[in-house]
């Protein structure tokens, strides 16, 4: 588990500041399309990792699912409104607009 963990935590590093991306699409492109609920689990665990940032992966529909675990205060929101992330009632506003496609910038066989 903790290669995929491990995987995952490099992916996401490449996540650019002021862009965000689904836990869905990190698992598909790490060739684990029905782990998406493992992906969470990893960002869960990633606040202690060294350089993740765990507050650019949400769920498909650009709400901010994992914000409990940023201490149960706005901390998530308030590091994506930093980045230039519009955020309204927990949930990305014009999502498309800020989604980073990891298959579209990243090569498969880096991770």
């Amino acid at each position: 588990m903790s290669d995929f963990y491990d995987r995952v935590y490099a992916l996401c590093r490449h996540i650019p500041e002021g862009r965000v991306t689904s836990y869905g699409a990190i698992a598909k492109f790490l060739g684990a399309a029905k782990s998406s609920r493992l992906v969470g689990y990893a960002m869960n665990k990633s606040l202690t990792a060294d350089g993740v940032p765990a507050h650019r992966v949400v769920n498909r529909l650009g709400m901010l699912s994992g914000k409990h675990h940023f201490g149960g205060s706005t901390l998530m929101e308030d590091l994506l409104k930093n980045e230039g992330i519009p955020v309204k009632e927990d949930q990305i506003q014009n999502f498309d607009q800020y989604f980073w496609d990891p298959a579209e910038h990243l090569n498969p066989s880096d991770f």
